[in-house]
This record gives C-alpha cells, sequence and structure tokens, in this order.
C-alpha cells in the first residue's frame, strides 16, 4: 500500500490548522465556563445562605454518588488548567509562526489588519493570565485577600473584597480586557470551526460575539456593583 509522504509545507499547514482548532475548542470551553461562573456570582442576590450553599455544593456535593464527595471540583480544574495551557501554547505558536512569516507586501499587511480587540489580543491574553492568577489566588486559595483574612464563608468574603473601591475598579477593568478577548476570540474560534460560510453567517456571528460579551461583562459587574452599593449584604 503506498504511502504519502507529506512536505515541509503541508505538514506546517497541517499543524497550523490543528493549533487553531485546538485553540477554537479550549477557547470555547472557557467560555462556557465563565458562563457557568457568572451564573453562580449571582446566587449571591439569594442571600448568605443560598451563596454559601451553592459554594459547597460546588465543591463537595456536585455530581455525588456518581462520584465521591469532592473530586468533581478538582476534575474541573486539572480540565480547565489543561485548557488554559493548551490555548496558551497554541496562541504562542502561532503568533511566532506569523511573525516568522514577516509579509512585507502593502496587500499582505493590510489583510492582517483586524479589529482593535484582534490586534491585542495577545497582550491582553498576558494580561488576562496576570490577573486570573491573582483572582484564584484571591477567592480559592485566600491567599491575596485585601479585606482581612477568610473567615470560612464565602459570602461574607466577596462582600468584604467588594466593599473596596479599588478592587471593584481592578475587577471592572479586569472585565473589560476579558470581554475584549472574548469578542474577538468567540468569532474566531466558530470562524476556525467552519461556521464563517457566507456574509450573512459572518453578520450573525459577530452580532453573537458582541452578545456574549456584553452579556458577560454586565453579568459579572452587576454583582461587585450591588455589593459595593449597598444593594447586597446591608
Amino acid at each position: 500500500m503506498a504511502t504519502t509522504t507529506l512536505t515541509p509545507h503541508q505538514s506546517a499547514v497541517r499543524s497550523t490548522v490543528a493549533l487553531k482548532a485546538l485553540m477554537a475548542v479550549t477557547g470555547l470551553l472557557m467560555i462556557g465556563f465563565l458562563l457557568m461562573h457568572m451564573f453562580g456570582n449571582s446566587k449571591m442576590f439569594l442571600g448568605e445562605e443560598s451563596f454559601n450553599h451553592y459554594a459547597e455544593w460546588l465543591k463537595v456535593e456536585m455530581l455525588y454518588p456518581l462520584l465521591p464527595k469532592g473530586w468533581f471540583i478538582w476534575i474541573f480544574r486539572a480540565v480547565m488548567v489543561a485548557a488554559i495551557v493548551l490555548h496558551i501554547y497554541s496562541a504562542v505558536t502561532l503568533w511566532r509562526r506569523a511573525k516568522l512569516a514577516s509579509p512585507t507586501t502593502y496587500e499582505a499587511k493590510r489583510r492582517l489588519a483586524q479589529t482593535y480587540s484582534a490586534r491585542t489580543m495577545r497582550w491582553g491574553g498576558i494580561i488576562l493570565a496576570g490577573l486570573l492568577i491573582f483572582h484564584l489566588a484571591q477567592f480559592t486559595v485566600h491567599a491575596t485577600l485585601v479585606a482581612g483574612p477568610y473567615t470560612g464563608s464565602p459570602y461574607q468574603m466577596v462582600l468584604s473584597e467588594f466593599r473596596i473601591w479599588w478592587m471593584v475598579a481592578l475587577y471592572a477593568l479586569w472585565m473589560v480586557t476579558v470581554c475584549m478577548h472574548i469578542r474577538h476570540g468567540f468569532w474566531s474560534a466558530f470562524a476556525t470551526l467552519g461556521a464563517n460560510t457566507s456574509p450573512k453567517a459572518q453578520v450573525v456571528l459577530n452580532a453573537c460575539a458582541w452578545a456574549v460579551a456584553i452579556l458577560l461583562y454586565i453579568g459579572f459587574m452587576v454583582m461587585p456593583v450591588a455589593v459595593f452599593f449597598g444593594w447586597i449584604g446591608r
């Protein structure tokens, strides 16, 4: 049986396509996580008992008895860490390849000119990674809490942190970066996976990308703002 030997160019093209698909799938996985996280944050509006119960259920009871207590959260964290690592790896590798290509003609450079969100994806990703580490250290590990030590109540911890004005401001700036990244990433992911099939599909895809980004920004900011102004936890 004859075998087909790929040229270096063909191998590079296939590798690039695979990396783009990997970045698209991991990016959509993280967007799904953010939507779930946004829903969880909204439990703050239902009061301390409801929010604390949700936090405990998520960390201990979710998928029990299908899984032993407490297993789901660690499996979920492992999957998300893998998604983030693979997403960053794909992005860095593709960026390096694009840089090595170094288009010099005006037309080639014009084709690369995209939206502001697209042009800032790389540095936006770096900012996101740094703030994500701080956010996890703050609300998951409780190592960077700024309002005082953790008292054992997730509800009270969130209230204490978001009653500080600069924490709300930092969170708002972070979410601007997140949503800029998501707006372009959502569009790019579905385009990579074959959804950008016509001018009409492009318009619909772009509208969906904006809708998801705006929904996430409002959904994530409404709770910190409500805490800061005393509408939650009076």
